[in-house]
């Protein structure tokens, strides 16, 4: 069978339930559900608590809780600036790239984890984990979900309750289920804000 734990990050088939991973994925959990239980008024304790969690976690990076990982944000790397608003789900099982200056609505999960569609090899809690990754000032929508092996480029808007099933190229605005480019971002968006709202900032 080999080294289970070795296999999370490769995309191949590995049973989750090995000792050696649960172990060590419930001391993950376990730090998690502390940072789940602060306030929102201890700012400075969500921050340094989050860049003791996660892979890796530039400055601003703000987690509104709660806040979902499988392995607590372990496998997460949130570039700078990167904002996230409740119940974040990152099934991070393998890794999951957030680029700076990316926004995240509520309710969003981003999956790295599948499982095998012949009956026999699910009934065995088989799985396979692949990375996703999301550009850099990005804004995901409400009540997204990302698949696992997902890339989302640069600047690229995700509509509300969409799912992500294949990559999405930058600077688009993407909706639906399945996910589609609906439009490239571009002259429109500079003068409007939503619908003809204008921009004018004072």
């Amino acid at each position: 069978m080999g080294n289970m734990k070795e296999k999370l990050h490769t995309g191949e088939l590995y049973l989750p339930g090995d000792e050696e991973i649960m172990k060590e994925q419930m001391s993950y959990q376990d730090m998690l559900c502390d940072y789940n239980l602060t306030k929102p008024s201890q700012t400075q304790k969500r921050e340094a608590m989050l860049k003791e969690m996660l892979a890796e976690c530039g400055e601003g990076v703000y987690i509104e809780a709660p806040f979902y990982a499988n392995f607590g944000g372990r496998h997460c790397h949130f570039g700078s600036h990167v904002y996230a608003n409740y119940n974040l789900t990152c099934v991070d099982d393998t890794h999951i790239y957030i680029g700076e200056y990316t926004m995240i609505g509520p309710n969003v999960t981003l999956a790295t984890a599948g499982h095998p569609i012949l009956p026999k090899l699910r009934e065995q809690a088989y799985q396979y984990n692949m990375p996703v990754r999301i550009g850099r000032n990005c804004w995901i929508g409400a009540g997204a979900i990302v698949m696992p092996g997902v890339s989302v480029g640069d600047n690229t808007v995700i509509g509300a309750g969409s799912v992500v099933t294949k990559d999405i190229p930058a600077n688009v605005v993407a909706v639906g289920n399945p996910c589609r480019v609906m439009r490239e971002i571009g002259e429109h968006d500079r003068e409007y804000y939503f619908k003809d709202r204008k921009i004018e900032l004072t």
